[in-house]
């Protein structure tokens, strides 16, 4: 007999026309006889198994920078679009060279000028791990080979852990998270940097919200923001939906724990004394300097005004913070002034994508951060698909601009014209899928997750609760959605058309 369960399960492939033409690949969409879940095979083991078979196809385009890229020729890499971080800041780091991060000064020889890591500590902290983990001698090109991969054996499991949480965050719709395992991008990005460390602790804490497990939640969202700093932007949604559902206590227990973890894990590095007192770590505070420091950078939407009009935009840190402060109170307003509370997901996405779009730097490997966030704020597999068609452009675009400047007189690869048009590209990309989510939540029967007749499966405390502040006309707004024989009035139990 089925199980009541499995008939809860949403069906992409019944519900979603371009997952319903991707199944035919394996055999077509789900039959009314499919059992799913059944058995071992069941949707998340299916989707870690899909999310390591990427990951490892991931590895396999990077094999020609393993074997020479990353070694010899000065644009090899970029030909190849093999390009990480990981093997260069092995020894330009002084990792190869025993040196602890932020506690020991590295020398101009190895960084090239830079003092300290410029990494958060719980990266540095994984950087340093895996560097523990890299054995054997041999020459520097084998040990930075080895510590690639040992390293990526450690993005591996955080793949994995990123595929399962978004998986199970939304119980009636695990099948989402096959657009984590199947994402292009991921498996292109996901050596590049350490970002997936910062991008597993967050897809943790939103599962443990989703869960109702608000304290800790909150610690996985401060070890987060000690791996990277766009976590604790989540903590701005939390707020504004948790004041709109009259569930303040649970906010301040995120808050309280993301507090406690941050601190827990940085002031054993960040404060250091002498006979004078007590000091902020020189080599702790880097990642912080550095961030307000560094000039505009490859992929960001300054660098593509600067390069059309000639502007060095020397004043950028002005121009990001004034945006950053009025993108995020346009999201409040939107919380607070939508004809029903948007999801968490949806806030959450939002306001991530609003610090990667503002930012002075657009790295290839930030489209990891907003994947799963994706996924979870607008599952739906065409416009899923067409922003990750637009970083797959970019992936490729950024890497052959670099071989063009690298080549000399050579020009071979995208001239600064083709640079600029994958630059906006990208942007308008993650604009589209910003776009899509604020229709959503306006018009919330335009949002799939809601079809069925749930309120917000990710949003813990705040799911299915009534609205006790809102602003403007939403405060008299009693939206009713009606879709597949369900009948939705926000805040009370669904039930069955007649």
């Amino acid at each position: 007999m089925r199980s009541s369960r499995d008939d809860q399960l949403v069906r992409p492939t019944v519900e979603d026309e371009v997952a319903a033409a991707g199944s035919e690949l394996i055999g077509g969409p789900a039959g009314r006889r499919a059992l799913p879940g059944r058995g071992w095979w069941t949707p998340v083991r299916v989707i870690a198994l899909v999310a390591l078979g990427m990951f490892a196809l991931g590895m396999v385009q990077k094999l020609p920078c393993y074997e020479y890229g990353w070694f010899f020729g000065a644009t090899t890499q970029y030909t190849h679009a093999c390009y990480s971080d990981i093997p260069h800041l092995y020894s330009g780091r002084g990792f190869d060279a025993g040196l602890i991060p932020y506690f020991d000064r590295i020398p101009q020889e190895l960084s090239g000028g830079m003092d300290y890591l410029e990494y958060p500590v719980l990266t540095g902290l994984f950087m340093e791990v895996a560097a523990r983990l890299t054995l054997g001698g041999g020459t520097l090109q084998h040990r930075e080979q080895l510590n690639w991969l040992v390293n990526a054996g450690m993005l591996m499991a955080c793949t994995a852990v990123v595929a399962v949480c978004t998986a199970r965050t939304h119980r009636r719709r695990p099948w989402d998270g096959l657009l984590v395992a199947l994402a292009p991008a991921l498996a292109l990005t996901a050596t590049v940097n350490w970002d997936l460390l910062a991008v597993a602790l967050t897809a943790l804490a939103m599962l443990m919200w989703a869960r109702e497990r608000a304290v800790l939640a909150g610690v996985l969202i401060g070890l987060a923001a000690a791996a990277k700093l766009y976590p604790v932007l989540l903590l701005g949604p939390l707020l504004i939906l948790c004041l709109r559902a009259g569930r303040l206590k649970a906010f301040r227990d995120t808050a309280a724990g993301a507090v406690a973890a941050w601190l827990v894990v940085n002031l054993p590095v960040m404060i250091t004394h002498d006979v004078t007192g007590f000091h902020i770590r020189e080599g702790w505070a880097k990642f912080y300097t550095f961030s307000q420091e560094r000039p505009i950078d490859f992929g960001s939407v300054w660098l593509l005004v600067s390069q059309r009009t000639g502007n060095p935009l020397e004043n950028a840190n002005t121009y990001v913070t004034l945006l950053m402060i009025l993108g995020c109170l346009a999201i409040g307003a939107l919380g607070l002034y939508a004809p029903r509370r948007p999801r968490f997901a949806q806030l959450a996405f939002l306001v991530v994508a609003l610090f990667i779009l503002t930012n002075k730097v657009y790295s290839p490997q930030y489209v990891l951060w907003l994947i799963p966030l994706a996924v979870l704020a607008r599952p739906k597999w065409r416009d899923f698909l067409v922003w990750q068609a637009c970083e797959v452009m970019y992936f490729l675009g950024i890497w052959s601009y670099l071989a063009y400047t690298g080549s000399g007189d050579k020009h071979q690869g995208l001239p600064v014209e083709g640079y600029q048009l994958a630059i906006a590209l990208h942007l308008l990309g993650t604009l589209y899928l910003c776009a899509v989510v604020v229709r959503d939540i306006l018009l919330p029967e335009h949002d799939v997750v809601r079809r069925d007749g749930s309120d917000d499966p990710s949003g813990g405390v705040l799911d299915g609760a009534a609205d006790i502040v809102v602003l403007g006309s939403a405060r008299r707004a009693r939206h009713a959605e009606h879709s597949a024989g369900t009948s939705v009035r926000w805040g009370t139990e669904s039930r069955p058309l007649s």
